[in-house]
């Protein structure tokens, strides 16, 4: 009896054997691919308060002496502190505008039936195929015909519509999931469509809004092409403009460039990590409803 009984918990044992081992495994392999994630900021930070003759010799290892001087320099040298303001502010207006043209127009999409709506949406989907900097030399002599040129609107426009097709792919997706059930007793209770869509569409649309919101701010805070094409006034440089002047062609100072980089990244990790639990909550409907 004891040995029919051995062999009746022998598979389980084994079972509960393997399902150990391929949760050590995966969680070994999660925590390999968050290290390699990860180690280029952490290479990036160290690298911020090293020389560069220090860059060079100890590429991969701890500074030898500390520079905290980097950080400072870099921020004088380069006028960060301007070039932060104009970056923030073409980021945070493109992806405001982002967001809520998105919204509005994946709820018509979403929500009603009209004549050319899917050759519209169509329209929007090829948005997605078009290559950005082809377009470059034509939107350069429509903004210099409207003296747009040296503006926050040159860069803020142009990233707003670059951006737009995957905004309203992503949010319509996730708006057709919405029960409708839910207008139609707003209707019922005397709401119009722009009360559906402030009281209603939006506040349940807020993960998948959050996830279009970090992935336009993330693009919009590091392009460089645009701004350097449309801005050559010095005030109005953005921060990837900023970091360039660090290399002149010849030689570059790497020890400031790393120390501007890291103050120019800050932003955008602090940014994700304040929606961090609304862009997963965006991505996971996403993947379950979409």
């Amino acid at each position: 009896m004891g040995v029919e009984d051995m062999s009746h918990y022998a598979p389980k044992r084994s079972r509960k054997v393997k399902n150990i081992l391929f949760s050590c495994l995966k969680n070994t392999f999660i925590l390999a691919v968050a290290l390699m994630m990860i180690y280029p900021l952490f290479w990036l930070f160290l690298s911020a308060f090293k020389t560069s003759e220090d860059f060079f010799q100890n590429p991969f290892s701890l500074p030898t002496e500390w520079i905290l001087d980097n950080i400072f320099q870099a921020w004088e040298i380069a006028n960060l502190g301007k070039a932060m303001i104009n970056s923030t502010i073409v980021t945070v207006t493109a992806t405001l505008l982002t967001v809520f043209v998105g919204a509005l127009t994946a709820y018509a999409f979403s929500r009603f039936s009209f004549r050319f709506k899917g050759l519209l949406m169509g329209f929007f989907v090829l948005g997605l195929l078009i290559p950005i900097h082809s377009t470059l030399v034509p939107i350069f002599i429509m903004m210099n015909k409207i003296a747009m040129l040296n503006t926050y609107w040159a860069l803020i426009l142009p990233y707003t519509a670059f951006e737009l097709p995957i905004a309203i792919f992503l949010t319509v997706a996730y708006m057709s999931t919405i029960p409708k059930e839910l207008e139609e007793s707003a209707y019922i209770d005397g709401s119009g469509y722009w009360g559906v869509f402030f009281r209603i569409m939006l506040p349940l649309s807020v993960p998948i809004l959050a996830t279009v919101a970090i992935l336009s701010f993330l693009r919009y805070w590091n392009e460089f092409v645009f701004a350097l094409v449309f801005i050559s006034d010095s005030k109005l440089k953005t921060l990837p403009l900023s970091l360039a002047i660090f290399s002149d062609g010849y030689t570059t100072n790497y020890g400031l460039t790393m120390g501007a980089m890291a103050i120019a990244v800050i932003p955008t990790i602090i940014i994700y990590l304040i929606f961090q639990e609304q862009i997963m909550k965006g991505m996971m409907a996403g993947s379950v409803k979409g």
